[in-house]
């Protein structure tokens, strides 16, 4: 299960509106999606109504996984309503926030050691790949390093599932590309979304 809060500029307003949502897959690997809200943040609050109304909706099992970024609400959220389920961090997001503490003149080759972590061919080269990074950077870049160590657990969740899945549930890309067209549009159209009944001009 993919989750993430998407930004758009709403009509008539100056503040960001949030989305959140929340995608699934059938056991054919069909994505769907599962359940969306709006709202203005991603607190734990409105996470945890979400995800009960998904229980409330007749989702009784829970999920085997979710993957998400760093949003503090929804982890928190998780915890309460599904305690069981692994969690997965995007390595997308990750990678922009250990970047981002970087020097822009280093951040292609950061990338790219980053890149030898998340599409490693088994969690023991990745592994191998995760010290390597760390004696490289942690010296001088220790900030980085404890960025990216702080969640390691969670960011190599996904080679603990069928390696045929691995290309979906390292990141959030399922949800970023299906509303990559939407967010565009409320930037070109200088906020389409319309609060209320969340309807998408063209």
């Amino acid at each position: 299960m993919w989750v993430d809060g998407i930004y758009f500029q709403a009509r008539m307003g100056n503040d960001k509106q949030c989305m959140l949502v929340i995608i699934g897959a059938t056991p054919e690997g069909k994505k769907e999606l599962v359940g969306f809200i709006d709202g203005y943040r991603e607190s734990a609050q409105s996470w945890g109504e979400l995800l009960l109304d998904l229980k409330a909706r007749g989702l009784s099992i829970p999920p085997k996984l979710v993957i998400g970024d760093g949003a503090l609400g929804f982890w928190k959220a998780l915890e309460e309503v599904w305690a069981q389920t692994r969690h997965q961090r995007c390595w997308f997001h990750k990678s922009g926030n250990v970047l981002n503490k970087f020097p822009k003149s280093l951040q292609s080759k950061v990338k790219d050691d980053l890149h030898s972590i998340w599409m490693a061919e088994s969690r023991e080269e990745a592994n191998n790949a995760f010290a390597l990074f760390l004696d490289k950077y942690e010296k001088k870049y220790s900030q980085a390093t404890e960025c990216l160590k702080k969640d390691r657990d969670e960011l190599l969740a996904f080679y603990d599932f069928p390696a045929e899945h691995w290309k979906h549930i390292r990141t959030t890309n399922p949800i970023e590309s299906t509303f990559a067209t939407v967010r565009y549009r409320t930037r070109r159209s200088k906020g389409c979304l319309v609060r209320g009944s969340l309807w998408f001009s063209n």
